[in-house]
């Protein structure tokens, strides 16, 4: 499953150089994925409301090449590259046109809520096809 999440860099999102604070990569790489998990999915919103789901992250990782300045137009490319019995990983590489700006990714689990407490469950082989994957050869 691929997704290309676009927005306009804002003159709160830059430093005092004018150049785009670092944290704000992640802020997109999280926008980019709940946008991921609405098409193949549900809005995330509504997986909370109807079925208990949350998608806490675990881990989070983003390498820069070239910064990103005031009002540039960017391109977030995302995709599915591994889901694991009770995780998922999404890629992230920032364009600014056809130029190369930056690349991470985040882990995510797949936790349901129950009396309050989250707990980490086995990704339901119907979101694994929708995200993509083949469900022989993703569990492990």
């Amino acid at each position: 499953m691929k997704h290309i999440h676009r927005f306009k860099v804002y003159f709160g999102d830059t430093d005092a150089a004018g150049i785009v604070y670092y944290p704000n990569f992640y802020k997109w790489m999280d926008q980019a994925s709940a946008e991921l998990v609405a098409k193949a999915v549900l809005p995330t919103s509504r997986l909370y409301k109807e079925e208990k789901i949350l998608l806490p992250l675990l881990e989070a990782f983003c390498k820069f090449q070239s910064p990103l300045f005031f009002e540039d137009i960017v391109d977030v490319h995302s995709e599915v590259t591994e889901i694991n019995s009770k995780t998922f990983r999404v890629e992230h590489v920032f364009k600014r046109e056809e130029e190369f700006i930056a690349k991470g990714y985040e882990i995510k689990a797949w936790t349901r809520k129950k009396e309050e407490k989250l707990k980490a469950e086995p990704i339901p082989n119907d979101i694994r096809k929708k995200l993509g994957f083949d469900v022989e050869s993703t569990i492990s």
